[in-house]
């Protein structure tokens, strides 16, 4: 997995419009070890580093959550997991931007 692919599947994601045609569900973005936000925190930071959030903040406890569930993931897997899970979901979308997308990604 190079650090390139890894960075245009984060630029892809981020540029991913609201209302888009190509929607990764909320557990898709946040919560399950497979999915964006815990991947994303693993390759770029490493293991959890910061207390988990106050019991009101509840949005900063699930992310928090989900980046402690995949701790001990090495950065260079959490970056091929990221890579994997959004293309799923551009293969699950099947549009013609997905396909552009899943086309950069795979050249990159």
């Amino acid at each position: 997995m190079s650090d390139a692919k890894f960075d245009k599947a984060v630029a892809i994601v981020q540029g991913l419009p609201k209302d888009g045609p190509i929607k990764p569900s909320q557990e898709e973005q946040l919560y399950s070890p497979s999915k964006f936000y815990s991947y994303y925190k693993q390759a770029t930071i490493g293991d959890v580093n910061v207390p988990r959030p106050g019991m009101l903040d509840f949005t900063g406890k699930a992310k928090w959550d989900a980046w402690k569930a995949v701790e001990g993931t090495s950065q260079a897997d959490a970056k091929a997991k990221y890579v994997e899970k959004l293309l799923e979901v551009l293969k699950k979308a099947d549009t013609e931007e997905a396909k552009k997308y899943i086309e950069e990604l795979e050249s990159a």
